[in-house]
């Protein structure tokens, strides 16, 4: 079976839309594979030989390109009838700068947009996406390693203090004990930020500090846990390192998105992964390449590989089984020393559609097909206001912050002398009835006096 479409990382891969991009680099690989793989069942993968120019044909001297192979976060309108499915984190556990944790954020053309997972460092990727805060408040957690929840404080803390105006709600699984189920987590983890939660509480507002939790039992098949303006959110048992991990399945407009998280091979995979046109499932690196390059003790790089997590040739399996419109590989670090070894490794048993998934690799999804493209993001990103404005302080009622030592700390000369650039922005935002100045200088006042 020939291939009409590229099979790798970084190109584009929608059928008859073929860039120069996506054949140059299916073209290195060629030459180091070959111009095919065999496959362990006669699947041979050829490559695409014709291009168009990157960007299609601009007509006019003051024209734009009209084909873009990249994306720009903030300048495509979603579809009615579209899924977009963004990689803000594809890597390991161990930190990278190249590449986050677990994370994917899909976007519903009903306008839903949420998070499943939110792992280490995917953090920096989604907010240079200038999504407004405000539609960033849906976490979808797969299980509770951190490489896959690590960064839910950046989200809570840093939509807190951007404008954020509603709390978060969090969907997770059980535990095979209460102690290990995702509402006991975030329990542990408003105990490990109470002094933030509380200080932030009293000097901005409470409401944006809110996480609201729904745990669901990890053990159902194909539970829907979710349904809400057309998108639907099912659920199927994972296995991975203990009991609770699950895969997650979203369908909306006809359409259906398969996110696996971590897991091994396992039969619920099989049986409700199919007849889908965007299936995410890791594939481990090879044993020997986690020794050489990621510092792991041999005998934990192949249980890690094979026996807790999904290695290449049973990611191949999987997708020959279950025949997904376009399969993404990730869960591995995107590099020249490994992505060819694990690349091999897939090829051997699947010869479909593929991407090697990296950070901020993106995937359109229409009745159409499925386009890969890679999305060009800023690093000084600035957050994006959305409709609804954060209220103020809430103080009344609420226990005070502050004793009489720190207040009797301040040195009121240096508040004094901003007094008059206050004054203006006090009146030109119409904050008169919110001036906090008062109060605190009866505070400093009253403390100097004890």
């Amino acid at each position: 079976m020939s291939l009409k479409t590229s099979n790798c990382a970084r190109g584009k891969t929608m059928i008859g839309r073929k860039s120069l991009l996506a054949v140059a680099i299916c073209t290195m690989i060629s030459i180091g594979l070959g111009s095919y793989l065999p496959g362990h069942d006669g699947v041979d993968v050829s490559f695409v030989a014709e291009a168009e120019a990157a960007g299609g044909v601009v007509e006019s001297r003051t024209g734009v390109a009209p084909d873009r192979y990249v994306y720009y976060p903030g300048t495509e309108a979603l579809g009615r009838r579209e899924i977009r499915v963004t990689a803000c984190g594809s890597g390991m556990p161990a930190a990278r700068h190249g590449q986050a944790a677990t994370c994917f954020l899909v976007e519903f053309g009903n306008g839903e947009k949420i998070l499943f997972d939110i792992g280490t460092g995917s953090m920096d990727n989604i907010a240079a996406y200038m999504i407004p805060w405000e539609f960033l408040d849906k976490v979808f957690l797969t299980h509770l390693h951190t490489d896959h929840m690590g960064d839910l404080d950046s989200l809570w803390a840093g939509g807190w203090t951007a404008g954020r105006p509603g709390g978060l709600k969090i969907w997770g699984p059980s535990g095979l004990h209460p102690e290990l189920g995702t509402k006991a987590a975030i329990e542990g983890f408003l105990k490990f930020v109470a002094w933030d939660k509380e200080t932030r509480s009293f000097a901005i507002s409470p409401i944006p500090g809110e996480l609201e939790v729904v745990e669901f039992d990890y053990r159902v098949v194909n539970q829907k846990i979710y349904d809400k303006n057309g998108v639907i959110i099912r659920t199927i048992p994972a296995i991975h390192t203990g009991d609770g991990p699950v895969s997650y399945i979203a369908e909306f407009a006809g359409m259906k998105v398969v996110i696996g998280g971590d897991t091994a091979p396992n039969k619920w995979f099989i049986e409700y992964a199919v007849d889908a046109d965007l299936v995410i499932h890791e594939a481990f690196m090879a044993p020997g390449d986690f020794v050489t390059w990621y510092n792991q003790p041999p005998q934990l790089a192949w249980r890690a590989c094979c026996a807790f997590h999904t290695s290449g040739q049973a990611f191949g399996k999987i997708m020959s089984t279950i025949k997904p419109v376009h399969a993404v590989a990730y869960h591995f670090l995107n590099e020249e020393a490994t992505r060819y070894n694990l690349y091999e490794a897939i090829r051997e048993t699947y010869g479909g559609t593929l991407s090697m998934a990296t950070d901020n690799m993106v995937w359109n999804i229409t009745r159409d097909g499925v386009k890969e493209r890679m999305a060009v993001i800023t690093d000084d990103a600035w957050p994006v206001a959305g409709p609804t404005r954060q209220g103020p302080p809430q103080q009344e009622g609420r226990r005070a912050v502050f004793s009489d030592f720190s207040n009797s700390g301040y040195w009121l000369p240096a508040f004094q002398a901003q007094d008059k650039a206050l004054d203006e922005y006090m009146e030109k935002y119409n904050l008169q009835d919110q001036d906090w100045r008062p109060g605190l200088y009866n505070r400093i006042r009253n403390a100097e006096k004890k």
